[in-house]
């Protein structure tokens, strides 16, 4: 693209909704999602924003917007915001909502003051924030109630509606490693290779490493290599399934062996191929004492 051609415009989400019914979540699940996420923009400065991500085209390619009654009187020019910019882009509106029980609740619970709430009490707020946000709320695209749902559940109800076509949803590194040098600190399982015979002890192999065929063939033709790896492979299927309905993005297998330089490489690398066609899942693999002495 030269500098005097048109950039293609990215998208436009405007985040809004009740106070307490999770605008913060949501935002947080974007930014997973390689959203650039502005919170708290008073809707007078949506228009330069929108100005910017044209500017910035592929640079800026997705942008959310929290928009709420924490812009006090500015807020009230939202609906009419909207309307300009709806016709000159594409602008897509998510209202999250949940019941006044609930919203009682969860200001109850982290013992803060409704941002509407001034002398009266926090139901009192709530409902001066329905009033204000009648409008916004008919004109949504998208409105989530979040009463019945947890953090985790609406982290993965917004991942469901806004992450890309085939993106993936949970990055699973195996790592290899050897137990001689630590436990990885940042490991979630870990998986013990030294049930398997050693190549370090071949002399012909001591030299080489998991990324040789010679030391692959070795090692995968060592009894329980394969009914391991298999077994394995399908006990870590639902594992990385629920790790996405429970919105954790990122996960680290450790795969270790005496010193992380054969049998580890190995097994990392053949169960990473065993779970790559996991929907929803990015496979990577990660030798940490591969290049030590």
């Amino acid at each position: 693209m030269t500098d005097g051609e048109p950039r293609e415009p990215g998208e436009i989400l405007i985040v809004t909704g009740m106070s307490g019914a999770g605008r913060s979540t949501a935002a947080n699940a974007l930014e997973d999602l390689d959203w650039y996420v502005v919170d708290n923009l008073p809707p007078q400065m949506l228009k330069p924003l929108l100005d910017l991500s044209e500017l910035a085209g592929e640079s800026l390619p997705r942008v959310a917007v929290v928009v709420d009654v924490r812009g006090r009187d500015l807020f009230s020019e939202l609906p009419q915001a909207m309307s300009a910019l709806r016709e000159g882009r594409q602008i897509r509106v998510l209202f999250l909502d949940a019941s006044d029980e609930v919203l009682v609740r969860r200001f109850e619970a982290v013992r803060r003051p409704h941002p509407l709430q001034g002398d009266g009490t926090i139901l009192d707020g709530i409902r001066r924030e329905r009033a204000r946000l009648g409008q916004v709320r008919e004109g949504a695209d998208v409105i989530i109630d979040t009463s019945a749902l947890n953090i985790h559940q609406l982290a993965t109800r917004v991942a469901e509606l806004y992450s890309e076509e085939g993106a993936a949803r949970h990055t699973v590194t195996l790592m290899s490693f050897g137990f001689k040098y630590g436990l990885p600190p940042d490991a979630d399982l870990v998986v013990d290779m030294r049930f398997l015979p050693n190549p370090f002890w071949n002399p012909e192999l001591r030299s080489l490493t998991g990324e040789d065929e010679a030391v692959r063939a070795f090692v995968l033709a060592q009894t329980g290599a394969s009914e391991f790896l298999e077994a394995y492979a399908s006990a870590l299927r639902p594992v990385l399934e629920g790790y996405q309905r429970e919105n954790k993005s990122h996960s680290v297998v450790a795969v270790g062996c005496t010193g992380g330089k054969h049998r580890s490489v190995v097994m990392a690398r053949e169960l990473a191929a065993r779970v790559s066609d996991v929907a929803g899942v990015a496979v990577r693999v990660k030798d940490r004492d591969l290049g030590r002495e």
